[in-house]
């Protein structure tokens, strides 16, 4: 049977996600739609290109995620560089390592744009904080003059994964119609994780099912649980207080509340205490975390009735 599967943001957590696909699969299940926000849209993306759970179970086990935490050195001087690196670039690093090593492994499948990919196949959510909405990608992109078939999957990726404060926003510049008449500063626009606005966008397939997509298929949902341990936040200035911020902003996602109709379609998963931000996690760490989805999967899918 096919399902329609949303996955949700949790940074470095989302290890976790791939164990669980791992598992569907093993439940005879197949993926007809994908969407994810941050990490969600890491596996999203990975299944719309064709690769199944033992696929990216051995690319975690070959990535190095601390490799993403990249910067100039000139920015790696104690207090002062950090809190120059976000008035300068807005963000600690850049996310363009985690850009590159996304393009790597999509291009192992052929994929490069949205245009490689069957149509209404993935579906990536991002926030625009300029606008203050959310975009949902491909298709949103035409609202900036964007052609939706010819824009990176890898870059979609990126932006949805741009943790505030954490990560350099993503620039869209305007084109065609949408950007005449507009000053040259005001054809920008900034975007970040896809989670500021919609960590677990479920209403999305709702939305999107209307007779244009029958035969429907059942919506299951992929969410993480399990808060990190918390850790006291230091605040000594507006730097330190805007990271305080947005940890806590991270951290809520983890306890908003859930009504008993989504729920009963979603495959919840401990994430062991991992932090969203934990990038330095270690292998054994890793496995666990895999395996924890995995297992969280098995258990769903012995159980669930599609209605």
């Amino acid at each position: 049977m096919a399902i329609n599967a949303v996955f949700e943001g949790g940074g470095v957590k989302g290890i976790a996600l791939a164990g669980a696909v791992a598992a569907t699969e093993r439940a005879g299940r197949t993926f007809k739609k994908v969407a994810g926000t941050s990490s969600g849209s890491i596996v999203a993306s990975l299944i719309a290109a064709g690769y199944n759970g033992e696929e990216m179970s051995r690319i975690i086990r070959e990535t190095t995620f601390t490799s993403f935490l990249k910067r100039a050195p000139v920015f790696n001087t104690a207090i002062v560089g950090p809190a120059l690196r976000v008035m300068l670039k807005k963000g600690l690093y850049s996310g363009e390592a985690l850009e590159a090593w996304m393009r790597g492994i999509l291009e192992q499948k052929g994929v490069r744009t949205f245009g490689d990919l069957p149509p209404g196949k993935l579906f990536i959510v991002a926030s625009d904080i300029t606008n203050g909405r959310i975009v949902v990608l491909p298709d949103g992109l035409k609202d900036y003059g964007i052609s939706p078939e010819q824009f990176s999957v890898a870059r979609a990726v990126r932006m949805s994964c741009s943790i505030p404060y954490f990560f350099d926003p993503v620039m869209l510049r305007l084109s065609g119609e949408v950007a005449k008449g507009k000053r040259f500063g005001e054809q920008f626009v900034y975007i970040v994780d896809g989670g500021l606005l919609s960590n677990f966008p479920l209403w999305l397939f709702q939305e999107n099912s209307g007779p244009s997509s029958s035969p429907l298929a059942p919506v299951v949902g992929y969410r993480m649980i399990g808060r990190a341990e918390p850790q006291p936040n230091r605040i000594t200035g507006p730097f330190t207080m805007l990271q305080a911020m947005v940890s806590t902003m991270l951290s809520a996602h983890d306890e908003r509340y859930i009504e008993k109709q989504k729920f009963d379609r979603t495959v919840s998963i401990p994430t062991l205490g991992v932090g969203t931000t934990q990038f330095d996690i270690t292998p054994e760490l890793s496995d666990k975390l895999y395996d924890s989805g995995f297992k969280a999967g098995e258990a769903f899918f012995k159980g669930w009735r599609p209605h």
